[in-house]
């Protein structure tokens, strides 16, 4: 299973149309930086932080450098800064700077040829890969209807790395790996108790050695845990996500909720958490998207005034930020770029 992550990056949009011209200084951070030196480990929403109150807002004020051959990719030793043109704010980034082995500086022309895998990415790709690199999201009915272990090596009833196992169901002549899978959660719409998805917890890998009409043999290659009768084979999937990020609001207007954390045993989510959230492709949600997290306000009793209290809904607040990497047809997964309150299940999302 092959994950194409390592090149995911923001492409900063070379021709812009529409530009912030008015609004600078909501636009802008009161302590942005004259220039940014780009170091190793940076990401690129991380360096539009310090110039943006809202980093996602970058490519409105991108200003393509034509000596640059390629500026869609920004790389360790570049440098951002701030200028204006026409009186308007522009970020642009300037490839003239050497960093020494002592850390330091050193301003000079340079021309470099510098592989596209050493561009830093839009957000911390680990923290993706993580979870993508096993499980899968499944419509309803694939994984109940997929092949499935029916035996073990001798009789044996829990099985891991290193054994033989014997899966029922249709197999693929031209298909040699495959992983084994089981049940997780139920992703529902709590507005309208839709199955949005099937979480399939990877438990392994298997490859085939023989086939013999809707039985095969397979070997176990890879364990997480133990494998079990009844465990679903799947063939394996090269996983692939779209290796340009614009950062964006929605196309349409939507208001959906988080409605699972997607770390085990986590009912909070902080900074770099992933969750999955009720709006998906059919809400024209795409990779990329960035939605603002908010919690309801708490509903109160006001005793202030004399002989009479008053129940009243707080406004509600804004807790985070988050940005889709994986949409499908009705749900999608995001990661927490920002958490400034404690953000749980529930809790909405809207508009950034």
């Amino acid at each position: 299973m092959k994950i194409k992550v390592s090149s995911i990056i923001i492409a900063l949009l070379m021709s812009l149309t529409y530009v912030l011209a008015t609004h600078a200084d909501d636009l802008l951070k009161s302590d942005y930086p004259e220039r940014y030196i780009v170091k190793k480990g940076d990401t690129l929403w991380g360096i539009s932080s310090s110039f943006l109150n809202s980093p996602w807002l970058w490519p409105e004020i991108w200003h393509a450098n034509p000596q640059i051959d390629n500026p869609h990719l920004i790389f360790p030793g570049d440098v951002v800064s701030l200028i204006y043109i026409d009186g308007k704010p522009r970020l642009t980034v300037n490839r003239t700077v050497k960093l020494s082995p002592s850390g330091t500086d050193k301003l000079s022309p340079q021309i470099r040829v510098t592989p596209i895998e050493r561009a830093i990415p839009a957000i911390p790709l680990d923290e993706i890969n993580s979870w993508l690199s096993r499980n899968r999201i499944l419509e309803p009915g694939v994984l109940s209807d997929a092949p499935y272990v029916v035996a073990g090596q001798e009789g044996r009833l829990v099985l891991g790395a290193g054994d033989q196992l014997y899966g029922r169901g249709e197999f693929a002549d031209n298909i040699p790996n495959y992983g084994i899978y089981r049940k997780g959660i139920d992703y529902i719409d709590p507005d309208t108790g839709e199955i949005l998805g099937i979480q399939a917890r990877d438990i392994g890998n298997i490859n085939i050695e023989a086939l013999k009409e809707d039985i095969g043999t397979f070997n176990v290659t890879r364990s997480t845990g133990d494998i079990r009768i009844s465990d679903r084979i799947l063939p394996t999937e090269e996983r692939v996500i779209e290796p340009t990020f614009f950062p964006s609001a929605p196309e349409d207007e939507v208001e959906g909720l988080i409605i699972s954390i997607e770390q085990e045993g986590v009912n909070q989510v902080g900074l770099l958490d992933v969750v999955a959230i009720n709006l998906g492709e059919e809400d024209n949600l795409i990779a990329g998207n960035v939605l603002s997290i908010f919690k309801r306000g708490i509903v109160t009793v006001d005793r202030t005034k004399k002989g009479k209290a008053e129940t009243i809904t707080l406004p509600d607040e804004r807790a985070g930020i988050l940005m889709v990497f994986k949409s499908f047809d009705k749900m999608s997964l995001a990661l927490v770029l920002k958490a400034d309150r404690g953000i749980r299940i529930g809790d909405y999302v809207r508009m950034p």
